[in-house]
């Protein structure tokens, strides 16, 4: 099990987002429960997983990867309920956009957090990146009309950190 009360923090306010079981058709990870979804956890029961079980993937799988820790504080939870929402991967896109408008040095968006990625956060402003994440969920409906339906919960997710 982990140690980590910033963690432990952070997971209670994205699993009151993710909510309990569902399985809407037209949620692109398919069957979901406390944000794990069959799509990237097939092997699991996911209408059984528990919420410790849920905590300790999210630790795992998605946490320490995401290097969250290393971010100012004042991004960590954004930026961590970012890669729990969209993946890493984009969420590190997002944050990486987002830092290249603020500074005069640019870093490849290329969704790998590493050093300079992190160093270029270090100014990054909460508000700056909740604007670039909600940028974002516009161009995913505009490519995939069907997601509409979710957008107000992502809107109302991202700007109430």
């Amino acid at each position: 099990m982990y140690q980590d009360e910033t963690f432990d923090f952070i997971i209670e306010k994205v699993l009151e987002h993710e909510g309990g079981y569902v399985n809407d058709k037209d949620d692109l990870g398919g069957e979901t429960k406390y944000g794990i979804t069959k799509r990237f956890y097939p092997h699991l029961d996911i209408k059984n997983l528990t919420k410790e079980e849920a905590k300790e993937i999210y630790y795992k799988d998605y946490w320490l990867p995401s290097k969250a820790h290393k971010l100012p504080q004042s991004i960590q939870y954004p930026y961590f309920d970012c890669v729990v929402n969209t993946g890493q991967s984009r969420a590190v896109k997002i944050l990486q956009k987002a830092c290249n408008n603020k500074n005069p040095f640019k870093i490849e968006e290329d969704g790998r957090i590493g050093a300079a990625t992190i160093s270029a956060c270090k100014n990054l402003e909460k508000d700056r990146f909740i604007s670039y994440r909600i940028l974002w969920y516009s161009f995913l409906i505009s490519k995939n009309p069907t997601q509409e339906k979710f957008w107000y919960g992502w809107y109302k997710r991202a700007s109430e950190q």
